[in-house]
C-alpha cells in the first residue's frame, strides 16, 4: 500500500525548527526581517506572499510586503532592490515571480545583495551551489531532499528521474542530488516535456520527481511498482465548486500513481508547504550572516 509523504507534517516540523532558532536570535538582539517585493495584481502572487508573510509571522521572522504598481518601471524595481540592500535591518529580499511583462526578473535577482538572497537566485550563490559550496539552498529543491530525507527515503546510489528542467527546481535539484554529499550521490537524468519516450526513463526511476509544469504528465502505467513519486507541479485547473474558481493539482496524475508507487507526495500539501518552510530556514541563516 502506498505511503503518502505529507508535506503537513515536515514543514510543521520545520517551521518549529525555525521557530526555536528565531528565539535564540531574538535573545541575541536580532530580529531575522523577510522583504518581499510584488510587482502588479497577478492573484497567484498574492496568494503566495500572503502565505509566506503568514509563515514569517508564525515563526517570529518580521515580515514587510513592498507592494508596486503593474506600470512599474525596471528602474523603478531596481531602485526599490537597491533601498532593501541598503538597510541593515532587512536580512532577506525576495522579489515574487513572475513580475509583469516589460520589466526582467532576471536583473532584480541579480540586484538582490547576495548576503540577501534568500531565494538562491543570485549568479554568486547559484555558483556556489554548483561548486558544492552553498550559503543558501533554493527552497523547493531543498524541501523536496527534505521530504526524502525524513521519510528516511534512500537517495544514495539510487537512480532518480526529474522531468522538468527551470533554474527554479530542475537544474538546481539535479545537481543537488548528484553531488557527493549524504543527501546527495544519485544518479540523476534530467527529462522535459521535449523528451521523447518519457516513459523509458521514469519506469527505470527508484524516484521520479515531476516538475515540469503539466497537469497529469505522470501517469501510474510509467512507473514501477517500488519507486517514489514526488509531485512539485502546482497547476491551477477551473473548478466551479471551489469559491475561489479554481482548484490545484500536480503534474501527477495522483490516483493511478498511488496504485502503483511505494511513496508518494500529493498536491496540495506537499512541496508546496515544504517551499515556504525552507525559505524561512534561508531567512535565519541570512540573518546570522549578516550579525
Amino acid at each position: 500500500m502506498v505511503q503518502i509523504i505529507d508535506g503537513k507534517i515536515i514543514s510543521a516540523e520545520i517551521r518549529q525548527e525555525v521557530a526555536d532558532e528565531v528565539t535564540v536570535l531574538r535573545g541575541q538582539g536580532t530580529v531575522p526581517r523577510l522583504a518581499v517585493i510584488i510587482v502588479g495584481s497577478d492573484p497567484g502572487s498574492q496568494v503566495y506572499v500572503r502565505n509566506k508573510h503568514k509563515a514569517c509571522e508564525e515563526a517570529g521572522i518580521k515580515s514587510t510586503v513592498i507592494e508596486m504598481p503593474e506600470n512599474t518601471t525596471q528602474e523603478q524595481l531596481l531602485a526599490q532592490v537597491e533601498k532593501l540592500n541598503n538597510d541593515k535591518n532587512v536580512h532577506g529580499i525576495l522579489v515574487q515571480s513572475p513580475v509583469p511583462k516589460g520589466l526582467s526578473e532576471e536583473r532584480a535577482f541579480e540586484s538582490i545583495h547576495p548576503l540577501k538572497d534568500v531565494d538562491c537566485f543570485h549568479p554568486e550563490n547559484v555558483g556556489l551551489l554548483m561548486l558544492g559550496r552553498p550559503r543558501f539552498l533554493p527552497a523547493t529543491p531543498a524541501g523536496v531532499i527534505e521530504l526524502l530525507v525524513r521519510y528516511n527515503i534512500k537517495i544514495s546510489g539510487q537512480y532518480v528521474v526529474i522531468v522538468g528542467r527551470s533554474n527554479i527546481v530542475g537544474r538546481p535539484l539535479a545537481n543537488m542530488l548528484a553531488q557527493k554529499s549524504e543527501r546527495g550521490n544519485a544518479t540523476v537524468t534530467v527529462c522535459h516535456t521535449g523528451t521523447k519516450g518519457l516513459s523509458y526513463y521514469t519506469k527505470q526511476a527508484d524516484i521520479v520527481i515531476a516538475a515540469a509544469g503539466v497537469p497529469g504528465l505522470i501517469t501510474g502505467d510509467m512507473l514501477n511498482s517500488n519507486c517514489t513519486v514526488i509531485d512539485v507541479g502546482t497547476n491551477r485547473i477551473p473548478d466551479a465548486s471551489k469559491r475561489s474558481g479554481y482548484g490545484l493539482v500536480g503534474d501527477v496524475d495522483f490516483e493511478s500513481a498511488s496504485q502503483v508507487a511505494a511513496y508518494i507526495s500529493p498536491v496540495p500539501g506537499g512541496v508546496g508547504l515544504m517551499t515556504v518552510a525552507m525559505l524561512l530556514k534561508n531567512c535565519v541563516i541570512a540573518a546570522r550572516l549578516q550579525n
